[in-house]
This record gives C-alpha cells, structure tokens and sequence, in this order.
C-alpha cells in the first residue's frame, strides 16, 4: 500500500511511524509546505526546553527508512489538491494542524501593540511567516491573555534573562529585540479562577523559580482553596497546592532578599474576561485593558465564568491573546467543522469520505501535549492498518504514489525539498549556531533555504 501524510509535524511524524512499523510493506511519503520539517517542534515548543525536541531525533530516523519519503515545500491544498493526492494514493492521513489562532472579538484587538500568542512564538522561534513581526516591547508592562502553557512559555520568554536565552535557538532578531525590551511586569489574565488554569506544574515552578522575577499572587485569590481541591485529580491538587504555597507562604530570608532585588515581576489575575483593548490619545496605540470581572457558576473543569457587570481596567504597552490555536480547512473537497474547528471524523476516519484520515489538532482541537498527539496519531494510523486489514482500502489496484504526484507538480513549476535537501539546512543552521555558541541559529527566511540547496 502506498499511504501519504499531509504534515511533518508530530502528528503527521508519530501517524507514519506507526504504519511503518506495524505493516512491513506500506510505503508513506509525508507532504509539507515548508521546506523544512517537525511543525510545533521546530516552531512551538519554546527555545529554553531543548529536551522536549529530542523527538526529532525519533522523527528523523523515520524519515531515513527507506519505505518513507519526505516532500517540503509542497502546499496540499493549492500545488496539490487532496483529491489528487487520494487518486495516486491507497490512502490520505491530513495531519496539518492549527494555523491560525482564535479571536478575542473584541473592539481594540487589531490595534498596534496587541498580538495573538502564535505570532509572537512564531515570531521568537523562526517561523518564516512571523519573522517581520516587529514586536513593539518598549512599554513596561505586558497582559498575556490566557492561562495555559504557551501563555507561560511567552511569560518566561519576555522575564528571561539574556544569558539565558543566548544559550538557546532562540532567533537572532528576536534575540535582539528581547536585548533592548522594556518590559519588566508581566500579567496572566484568565476568566475563571485557579482551579480552572490550563498550565502544568512544570511550567509553574520553572517560572516561580525563573532568576531575576518574583512572582506576585494575590493571597486573597487562594483562601480556602486547600478545601477544595481535597478530592481533585493529584495534578490539579499538586499545581493548586504550589500556587496557594507562593501566594501564602512567607519565603525564606535568602528568598526574600532574592526577590527584594528583583528587576521583574509577574503575576496571575483571575476571573477577568477581556472587553476592550483601550486606545491611546491618538487611537493607534494600546494603552491597556478593560476587564469585565467575572464569578464562576458550576464548578471543576466545567465551570462558566459569567460578568458581575464590574469592570476595571488594566494599563499595558503589550497585549497578548493566548487563547488557543485554531485548524482552517484544507481543500473545498474535505469536510470540516466550522465551529469546531476539526475535521469530522470517528477514530480518524473522515466522515463520509473513504481512504481519507486525520490526526492531531485538526482531528481532535488544538489541545494536549506531544504525548497527546502521539496517542491520538497512534489511533488513526491503528485505523488505516484495520481498514488495510479487512479490505476497506483496495490494495489490489496499485497506485503511483509520488511518481504521479511528482508530475503534478511539474507542471506548475513546484520544486520539493527532499529530507536530505533539509539535512543540508540543518547542518547549515548547526554551524551558525556553532559560532554563536548556540544550538542552532535557525534561517527565517525560506528563499535563503532553497538557495542554500540550490533549488
């Protein structure tokens, strides 16, 4: 069988190993658009958690097997349609995830100074099409909108100190951008209380802990809270246990004096829903943010936060929407959920539609971890192997697979990049890093790529 994935993310990597490795004669040619490889490894995970990218190291022996093949620079959807692809293949895995981000819908969220999340962390980690971002970071406070792990990520990101961040493959621009920032108070902002926050506690006590910031919690926001989180799940228990420890505790005189001699702070605000980016004098600016305060009904994970018609407003210079990511649809032929945001489907068959799978965020929502994924990929790639199994997919007829693929794009004057091809890029990338004491210094720019291969 010949099977094709469309995505080089983790989905899209974990979804072709599975196959690989469960059926000794499929052949899986993964599609990207971009010439290089690894989705949300490359370009989500932040730049002070190496270890969360050694999957790329898994990723890449998978690439290397022989009965797999890598094809970036290939945009499914508009150099190649999916029904094309389902006519030169047994079977069609869309595993292209989030690329757009949900909006707040509220009035001031488009003007200068307010970013969504995936901007900025595409704009930090590399991501060609963030890479003019131009952040403007010379205020001293900033309002990061949501209280999950990229909120977090961005939190750390902006309070870093420098000779940390030097250390990593965080861009060279966003470096120096990040060089000259003002920003010195960093609010996370979320609509419902502290047992409804989204983080892990690792990314909590990496940031409690981060040299050179204090976190400030309220203690008010944590009172009682022990109570209540008697017979919550032992994550939940543990991750509101470290907030009301800092919010309550009096720290140590060592910490004390550490914290005393802070430079930056950082905080949680709770039960506040956004309602306006406020505009400067002259309108172009943010100046800050009206909140509409919030109380919970319902409790647990379930819990709707509701205005109590109080509002109070927030000054900042930078506002940041982190309050998810969002799948768009492919191609007019595949069928998606608008309001969900994913691609219908039951176990990763696409309803309605024979041969054609999902998986990751567009077959589930932009949420989870790359464990998540590696499970959910598992899943589909278990599907497609049960439907090779039973005949659901015709295996009797053969199919050209790439070689009709390859003409396709031929003939609108599409060149893909191979995995070797990105192996040139990555050692080039290694090398500059090399020189700056870094891991890598990413190249932005997917012109400068294809140069550098020659294509």
């Amino acid at each position: 069988p010949r099977l094709c994935v469309v995505g080089s993310g983790p989905a899209g990597f974990y979804t072709a190993q599975h196959i690989l490795k469960h059926h000794g004669g499929a052949q899986v040619d993964i599609y990207e658009k971009l010439p290089v490889p690894f989705g949300l490894v490359r370009f989500g995970v932040a730049p002070d958690h190496p270890e969360v990218k050694n999957v790329i190291n898994a990723f890449t022996q998978t690439a290397r097997s022989e009965r797999c093949a890598y094809y970036g620079n290939v945009t499914v959807g508009r150099d190649v349609t999916v029904a094309e692809l389902q006519q030169a293949y047994h079977a069609v895995v869309l595993s292209y995830g989030a690329e757009d981000n949900r909006v707040l819908g509220i009035p001031g969220e488009n003007l200068s100074g307010v970013y969504s999340a995936r901007e900025f962390v595409g704009w930090y980690n590399g991501l060609p099409e963030n890479r003019d971002l131009k952040p403007d970071l010379s205020c001293e406070t900033a309002l990061i909108l949501g209280h999950g792990n990229v909120a977090l990520d961005i939190a750390r990101i902006l309070l870093s100190p420098l000779c940390l961040l030097r250390k990593t493959d965080i861009t060279d621009g966003s470096l120096a951008a990040l060089a000259c920032s003002k920003v010195k108070r960093v609010w996370l902002v979320g609509r419902r209380g502290p047992l409804q926050v989204a983080f892990t506690i690792k990314e909590l006590r990496e940031m409690i802990n981060l040299p050179g910031a204090r976190p400030v919690l309220d203690p008010a926001d944590f009172t009682g809270l022990e109570n209540a989180v008697k017979d919550a799940p032992r994550p939940r228990k543990r991750l509101t246990e470290l907030m009301i420890k800092t919010a309550l505790e009096k720290p140590g005189e060592k910490m004390m004096e550490a914290q005393a001699a802070a430079p930056r702070e950082w905080g949680l605000k709770f039960q506040r829903s956004p309602q306006e980016v406020l505009p400067t004098a002259d309108g172009r600016r943010a100046r800050g943010v009206r909140m509409a305060l919030t109380r919970l009904e319902g409790s647990g994970d379930s819990a709707k936060a509701v205005p109590t018609g109080d509002v109070e407003e927030l000054e900042c210079g930078l506002v940041l929407s982190s309050i998810g990511y969002r799948s768009l649809p492919l191609d007019p032929s595949v069928p998606f959920d608008t309001r969900r945001g994913v691609i219908p489907n039951s176990s990763g068959r696409v309803e309605g539609v024979p041969g054609l799978y999902c998986s990751g965020w567009v077959k589930r929502g932009p949420t989870g971890v790359i464990i998540t994924t590696m499970n959910d990929s598992f899943d589909t790639a278990q599907s497609v192997l049960e439907d090779l199994q039973v005949g659901v997919l015709d295996v009797s007829t053969s199919r050209e697979g790439f070689g009709a693929v390859e003409s396709i794009l031929r003939s609108r004057g599409v060149r893909p990049v191979s995995f070797s091809d990105w192996e040139k890029i990555d050692a080039a990338e290694v090398a500059r890093g090399k020189a700056a004491g870094k891991p890598r210094e990413k190249i932005v720019d997917p012109q400068e790529m294809l140069r550098l291969i020659g294509h």
